[in-house]
């Protein structure tokens, strides 16, 4: 009789490993949700996480502010200079318009229009080269049968001679053979359709003024 009652008794007894078992399943069941939990805290609340989520969510659409007061866009009077020849100042004028109608309202230097008076024609030529960014060269037949005109390109390739971006041809009616030898080492953009050859232009006029776009640019030249 009393093995029968210790045996019953042994039977309703909870079972000592049962229960551990039980708490360390459930400890470890309840580990990943507070891991997990504390993970996502940590996340959230890190700097470097945040700092480098915002910086990869806003570097597609930010932009260089070349109006600011320290921006190297003041270091220079212009940041275009045009070189063209007289007969396509209607086209020329439309372009200037367009640059300076931008947000960015570049400073061009239009020698019909920015010229001082009285003053010595090729000293101004090369003040505004030396004080200007870039240079637009509108490269048309009358540009190449112009003297004053290839003197105008040799001014801005001196200026700039290892070709940085700096100097941009602009072709217009002119056969791809008939470019200029001078500017052989350097990609142009060929004027077919004006509104598009316009913003292209107002593009890598903003990659000279942060040189570090200039790539980003460049497969918009020589279509």
């Amino acid at each position: 009789p009393h093995s029968t009652g210790w045996f019953r008794r042994l039977l309703h007894k909870p079972k000592p490993s049962s229960a551990e078992s039980l708490k360390s399943s459930h400890s470890s069941s309840s580990s990943p949700s507070s891991s997990s939990s504390s993970s996502g805290k940590s996340s959230s609340s890190s700097p470097g996480m945040s700092l480098a989520t915002s910086s990869i969510s806003l570097s597609p659409v930010s932009a260089p502010d070349i109006s600011a007061s320290d921006s190297p866009r003041w270091d220079k009077s212009y940041d275009v200079c045009i070189c063209h020849n007289e007969g396509d100042v209607e086209l020329v004028e439309e372009l200037v318009s367009y640059l300076e109608g931008q947000p960015e309202s570049f400073r061009c230097f239009l020698q019909l229009r920015d010229a001082v008076a009285g003053s010595a024609v090729v000293t101004e030529l090369c003040d505004a080269v030396q004080n200007s960014h870039c240079w637009v060269m509108l490269i048309t037949p009358g540009f190449l049968q112009d003297p004053w005109c290839r003197y105008q390109m040799h001014q801005a390739l001196a200026e700039a001679p290892m070709a940085n971006g700096r100097t941009i041809p602009v072709l217009k009616d002119v056969d791809r053979k008939d470019y200029p030898r001078e500017l052989r080492n350097i990609y142009y953009i060929y004027m077919a359709l004006k509104e598009k050859s316009f913003r292209q232009i107002r593009d890598t006029v903003m990659c000279c003024e942060y040189p570090g776009d200039a790539d980003e640019t460049s497969v918009l030249w020589d279509e």
